[in-house]
């Protein structure tokens, strides 16, 4: 059946919409084919010159028991320093925006944002996927710049909304990243690839207070400069 371009407007703009870091999951299987099927169709994603930049580690069971025991091992015992996502300080805009998410978030899920220990149990949770049945781990060559580093993030939206399609909600987590050394050779990643994020996948708790929370948008006139029109 060929749908209507009204029809497909609705479809896609609901996607978008309905998409949300799902961080509580059921413990519901979700079929080695499925996986493979939106890892598949989200591969006609846009790339530079076609180079395709992108690796990805599919885990479940017994293999995202493995990957989350070896980070936690570390995580518990502090050997890495906290690594910062943002530079130092972060532009006032874009920190104003990060404290506000990490409000609602720490609302949501009942824990005082003074309280470091129930934070970091919170983190900790990220290294099992928040539960999710399935687990990626997304990798790139090292020697590759940034631009190819967008393309991977092209791909990154193109599963997350080829899941969200079937039923299915991800959460996008570059709390891997740092544990790399950790992650590479539990995986056997090639030398010269660098792990770049992961992302839980599975089918959403719809009781977990944490999936109800809402982070706004800014109005497109505060980040759109229209030219010529």
């Amino acid at each position: 059946m060929t749908l209507s371009i009204d029809d497909t407007t609705a479809c896609l703009d609901g996607l978008l919409r309905s998409r949300c870091s799902v961080r509580a999951f059921r413990d519901e299987a979700v079929s080695r084919e499925t996986v493979l099927e939106i890892l598949r169709v989200a591969s006609r994603a846009p790339s530079n010159s076609n180079t395709q930049p992108w690796q990805v580690y599919a885990l479940a069971g017994k293999a995202i028991r493995e990957v989350e025991g070896a980070i936690t091992a570390v995580f518990d015992s502090g050997e890495l320093p906290p690594t910062h996502h943002f530079p130092t300080p972060l532009p006032e805009a874009y920190g104003a925006r990060q404290a506000d998410f990490a409000a609602r978030y720490y609302q949501a899920l009942g824990i005082d944002r003074t309280d470091a220990a129930a934070r970091a149990r919170q983190t900790r949770r990220n290294f099992g996927f928040f539960g999710a049945p399935v687990g990626l781990i997304f990798s790139i060559d090292a020697c590759l710049k940034p631009h190819s580093w967008l393309d991977l993030g092209l791909y990154l939206q193109s599963v997350m909304l080829a899941a969200r399609s079937r039923g299915l909600d991800t959460c996008p987590q570059v709390s891997f990243a740092p544990y790399h050394a950790v992650i590479s050779p539990v995986l056997g990643l090639p030398e010269g690839q660098v792990t770049v994020c992961g992302m839980s996948l599975g089918y959403r708790d719809e009781r977990a207070a944490v999936n109800g929370f809402e982070t706004p948008r800014r109005e497109v006139g505060e980040f759109v400069r229209m030219m010529g029109f």
